[in-house]
């Protein structure tokens, strides 16, 4: 199994994830142009992606999909809120709802309900030949009872939007940062540390860290956040990537033992 974030933070977001049979997109945030040039990068060629899988419907995800929708007909797989959402603006002909877990060809897809300020919101872990991929962003925080099912994955792809320190000394109005603080909004580096202390394990390989706010955040405040939880928690873990805007990140790969 492989995957690059592609592009991440408030301008645009999408993730590639590649396994034997089959290769998909998450979300669709940026323009079907800037996703075509990551993927000639990557010496992939576009038309192979059957699939797009949406977290939620807010701009930032879903930004290019009309127009990708229209040049390569991939299969959307979203909720029925986000149907309901996402309709008004996009027109879909081929895609197919989701309410639990569900199989693309050779990829198992779990479904994290996520809590969002949209009207539905998900997060996925991903697996493929007993490899698995965590895979949450825009959300306020993590229920419980998902926590099991979060443990020793192989990657972590969690977001680390703001620093609160930052958020709170700036320039954002105060309804504003009430939303992103509150429990339908952004993991923060605090909680997205905090998280990740208490799920990752011996399987875990990678964390990359997304979402991250160009005005509420630095990415050197992020790392230091984590490292410093990590070593408050006696955990030795440095395999750490700070995804970017407008730069993809390297391609991970997953190969079996």
């Amino acid at each position: 199994m492989k995957v690059c974030v592609l592009a991440s933070g408030s301008k645009g977001n999408s993730s590639y994830i590649e396994t034997t049979n089959t290769k998909v997109l998450v979300d669709i945030g940026m323009s079907t142009l800037y996703i075509e040039k990551q993927m000639q990068n990557l010496n992939i060629d576009i038309k192979t992606i059957n699939s797009v899988i949406l977290t939620h419907t807010h701009v930032d995800h879903i930004n290019g999909l009309k127009v990708f929708i229209k040049k390569y007909n991939p299969t959307i797989y979203l909720t029925q809120k986000m149907f309901d959402d996402i309709i008004k603006i996009i027109p879909l002909n081929n895609y197919i709802l989701i309410e639990k877990d569900f199989i693309i060809d050779d990829l198992n897809i779990n479904v994290i309900k996520t809590s969002h300020d949209s009207n539905d919101s998900n997060g996925y872990i991903f697996e493929h030949n007993n490899k698995t991929i965590s895979y949450i962003t825009d959300t306020g925080y993590i229920n419980k009872k998902h926590h099991e099912k979060l443990q020793n994955k192989d990657i972590y792809i969690m977001e680390s939007n703001h620093d609160i320190e930052m958020l709170m000394n700036g320039r954002y109005p105060y309804h504003l940062k009430q939303r992103i603080l509150g429990d339908s909004g952004h993991l923060s580096n605090k909680d997205c540390s905090k998280y990740l202390s208490n799920f990752i394990g011996e399987n875990t390989k990678e964390i990359v860290l997304i979402h991250i706010s160009h005005e509420n955040n630095h990415p050197d405040i992020a790392l230091k956040t984590i490292e410093d939880t990590f070593k408050k928690n006696n955990i030795d873990f440095k395999n750490i990537t700070i995804s970017k805007q407008e730069e993809r990140t390297e391609l991970i790969e997953l190969w079996l033992k």
